[in-house]
């Protein structure tokens, strides 16, 4: 398998802080990898890194054997549910749109091939028919689903989401996850999520963080792998989805 993300002996630093101390991991292509661990681990700092916001102080970091400021428009990338202003006064089809924006164009014209591309997104998480919809009165999952077709607009060979369920209840939890396992088969996935119930047959690889990185195949992941990562006892539910 070709490899998409390396990094070898990564470090970073806040005025002098260490935060993230000699990281080691490869993700190949078709991977889903999901990143796991407590808050102030540092799984933000390490998307910001991959997305090339922050240069690491030690070790070597690349995506598609570029360095990832030169891969940015190879990779998708969904923030937190929270980040994004959802009472702009804006169509789902122009938040959509906004994917393939390019780095300082503030006054973007869309070409025909843009707005193509939009709606292959939208269709591809089933919210084509929400194009018209003002974005602030969709659901939850709906709202979710057009925050990863912007992502997918770009048309990505890496798709990045920070914790894509976390502002969702369970049913349209396990709705996403479903979609993200069936986007898997065209596009490698790293998603960062608070899951603990994430054992299940949509995701092949497990990356333990907090400062320092343990890298799992989901297979391998016990409970008291997940304690000894949380520093506390922590209760597995383990659940099986047939997708």
């Amino acid at each position: 398998m070709a490899k998409v993300l390396e990094l070898q002996g990564v470090s970073f630093a806040y005025d002098r802080r260490l935060i993230l101390e000699d990281l080691n991991l490869v993700v190949e292509e078709g991977d889903f990898l999901a990143v796991i661990g407590p808050n102030g681990g540092g799984k933000t700092t390490l998307l910001r890194l991959i997305l090339g916001c922050l240069e690491p102080v030690r070790g070597s970091l690349s995506v598609f054997n570029l360095p990832p400021r030169k891969a940015r428009h190879l990779i998708g990338y969904v923030p937190q549910f929270g980040e994004f202003n959802k009472d702009f006064p804006v169509s789902a089809l122009e938040v959509v749109l906004m994917g393939r924006l390019l780095p300082d164009n503030l006054f973007p014209k869309y070409s025909a091939e843009d707005y193509a591309a939009a709606y292959d997104g939208m269709s591809a998480v089933g919210v084509r028919n929400l194009a018209d919809y003002r974005f602030g009165e969709l659901s939850g999952g709906q709202k979710q689903r057009t925050l990863i077709a912007r992502a997918l607009a770009a048309k990505p060979a890496l798709l990045i989401l920070d914790e894509p369920t976390s502002s969702v209840d369970s049913r349209v939890e396990q709705d996403i996850y479903e979609l993200l396992t069936q986007l898997n088969k065209k596009v490698t996935i790293i998603m960062v999520s608070h899951d603990l119930g994430f054992v299940s047959s949509y995701i092949n690889k497990v990356a333990c963080l907090n400062r320092k990185m343990v890298v799992h195949n989901t297979g391998e992941i016990s409970k008291e792998v997940i304690s000894e990562l949380y520093r506390s006892s922590v209760e597995m539910i383990t659940h099986q989805c047939q997708l």
